[in-house]
């Protein structure tokens, strides 16, 4: 018999017993469905230690790194502490270390945690503004550092409540609060041959700027190709950032794109994911992350299936700022 740690409250397990069962056994509501692994209802994360592998089974292999598990398929072989995905609700005080406009609309900001942060380039995080309490999610665009920094690309809405603050009123010194990182948009570098298809548009370049420093600094083997749309230059914002990389690191591939009128030669010409999707027709065994506006992530989703990718190799969280 093991354990299980909930919601502050310890269950004892009966022999062969699921968490699932023994949670349900002791009046404790959580999602569930088919009790087969099949509809996913039951997903739970396991905190500081590893789940057993059979209770991952049908998961997508960054879940899987973070610990998430099916509570119908897990009994567990240990004591255990588990949670419901994104409950985690307490906050961290950040300090802002760096701001820099890098477009007309577009600011690169730093923040640094006296805390250590734990995160995987390309997941995002909520930011609250502590006066008020305004929050707004965010991807995070750089790779785990043990300075405890994270750095964002904030895109200024002409009426945005709090991208307009941090335009106009954030100053470096400042206090912030963040959650903890969420989502399943990050690299994994157990498949490092496999070739890496990445489109977004406008900021959504930073979760994606994020994921390629990250497999490049775990030395990826595979084709590595961006795909950065905008409808005119200014929104092409770290292009000599990724030009300098392409030359630094063969297997990667940029492709800045403008969807504007009176194109330069040195950019093509039309939509980004278009234009990827024109050039790779066949995507088997690619693993693909999307970032941007929610119709292209939706629409580039199924037309990238229908050219043969899994739908559990193609990575896109709702969050697109």
């Amino acid at each position: 018999m093991t354990r299980i740690t909930f919601d502050d409250q310890t269950f004892v397990t009966k022999k062969d017993e699921t968490v699932l069962h023994t949670l349900l056994r002791n009046n404790i509501q959580v999602p569930y469905g088919c009790k087969a692994g099949v509809c996913q209802s039951c997903l739970m994360r396991c905190l500081g230690n590893t789940p057993p592998p059979t209770s991952q089974v049908g998961l997508k292999d960054t879940q899987q790194k973070q610990n998430y598990f099916l509570a119908c398929l897990c009994k567990p072989e240990s004591d255990i502490t588990v949670t419901l995905p994104n409950t985690e609700s307490s906050w961290l005080e950040v300090e802002v270390i760096e701001k820099i406009e890098l477009s007309t609309n577009v600011i690169f900001l730093k923040l640094k945690s006296k805390e250590p942060l734990a995160f995987f380039a390309g997941q995002f995080v909520n930011l609250r503004r502590n006066n008020d309490g305004v929050i707004r999610s965010y991807s995070i665009a750089n790779i785990p550092n043990g300075l405890h920094e994270l750095e964002f690309h904030i895109r200024i809405l002409p009426n945005g409540q709090f991208s307009r603050w941090v335009a106009d009123e954030l100053e470096v010194g400042m206090q912030l609060s963040l959650s903890h990182a969420q989502g399943d948009c990050h690299y994994v570098e157990e498949k490092s041959e496999q070739p890496l298809l990445l489109i977004g548009t406008g900021t959504g370049l930073a979760p994606l700027f994020g994921i390629i420093k990250d497999a490049l600094s775990h030395k990826h083997s595979g084709e590595i190709h961006l795909f950065h749309g905008s409808r005119n230059e200014s929104g092409l914002y770290f292009e000599n950032k990724l030009r300098e990389l392409t030359q630094k690191y063969p297997n990667f591939h940029y492709t800045p794109c403008l969807s504007g009128e009176n194109v330069s030669e040195k950019y093509a010409q039309g939509r980004a994911n278009q234009i990827a999707l024109e050039k790779f027709p066949k995507l088997n065994g690619w693993r693909i992350y999307l970032c941007g506006q929610p119709e292209m992530v939706l629409h580039t989703k199924r037309v990238a299936y229908l050219q043969g990718a899994s739908l559990k190799e193609i990575y896109a969280d709702a969050f697109t700022s």
